[in-house]
């Protein structure tokens, strides 16, 4: 089974409370752990999900304020202290390396294993990370300092043998590898068994889009068209749009309005404002506009699919 999920590790906005910690997120897929921001308290809340934190060897950062990477030099150098060695990817539009610098020179630190840098340009969409099975794209945000989204979208997943078909033109074993690659069989007698007779349609595959502080922007909207699970920051409610729009933040209508528009599957919101002690408000005003709408409550892990 291929598991493909978002495990919510905090939802606040600004300063932590007792129940809500700052914005970050797991993503598993295919047991490929990938942390989306890190604000402080991020490392306490992996271990309480019981998460093998050398397991994570990328971490994708929206933008430089505090409450999205605050937690990411505690957990630096806990992976440091638990004896890492492997790399350490780290992907962001502003400078993060400089800051983990500036921290490890000032507490006379050194790390047993590397990290690198990758710059995300938070101006135009671009392909950031890719292997065998997925490709992270990036979402140009408008925020107060330079801000990315990202979207992780699984590759096309190869077509599936077909059993039944195997047996019916007497497919040798050590062929099948060779059939799940795409190639036809030449039978002994010399008869070409096209591909497509053997094997059956592949899976579908699955998306998630991340979209940090950012306000109402439509340009996102070709980017995420047709996402599987969309992550929107949903800061305020409506009555206080004016606020939203001066602190280049959304409200949970406006959230609803761009998973409407671009079609998403299903949308949860997070980055919740402190002012709100009952979500709830902000649940319902967005499923006015969009009814498939799930608040991004923090220990909550949201299948984006679960497949063979």
């Amino acid at each position: 089974m291929t598991k493909f999920n978002v495990l919510i590790l905090g939802n606040a906005s600004a300063s932590p409370t007792l129940t809500r910690n700052q914005t970050s997120q797991l993503i598993n897929i295919g047991e490929q752990y990938y942390l989306m921001d890190c604000g402080e308290g991020t490392q306490i809340r992996l271990r309480e999900h019981k998460v093998k934190i050398q397991r994570i060897n990328h971490i994708f950062i929206s933008h430089l304020h505090g409450d999205h990477y605050l937690g990411l030099i505690g957990l630096i150098q806990t992976m440091h202290l638990l004896g890492r060695t492997s790399e350490l990817t780290i992907y962001c539009p502003g400078d993060i390396k400089q800051i983990v610098d500036v921290h490890l020179k000032i507490s006379e630190s050194h790390l047993k294993y590397p990290i690198v840098y990758k710059t995300v340009n938070s101006e135009n969409s671009e392909l950031v990370y890719e292997n065998d099975k997925i490709e992270v794209i990036s979402i140009p945000l408008k925020h107060r300092i330079a801000c990315s989204g990202y979207l992780f979208k699984e590759k096309q997943k190869p077509r599936r043998i077909n059993p039944k078909a195997l047996k019916t033109f007497e497919v040798p074993k050590y062929q099948i590898n060779k059939i799940k690659l795409g190639e036809d069989y030449i039978a002994e007698n010399g008869e070409i068994i096209k591909n497509m007779r053997l094997t059956l349609d592949s899976l579908p595959s699955f998306s998630y889009a991340f979209c940090s502080d950012t306000k109402y922007l439509e340009s996102i909207i070709p980017i995420i068209k047709g996402v599987d699970l969309l992550y929107h920051e949903s800061t305020f409610a409506d009555e206080h749009a004016d606020r939203a729009r001066k602190t280049y933040h959304s409200t949970a209508k406006q959230a609803a309005e761009i998973a409407l528009k671009s079609e998403a599957k299903k949308l949860i919101i997070g980055h919740f404002s402190n002012r709100y002690a009952d979500l709830n408000v902000l649940l319902t005003e967005a499923k006015t506009v969009f009814e498939n709408t799930e608040i991004a409550t923090q220990g909550n892990t949201f299948e984006v699919s679960f497949s063979q």
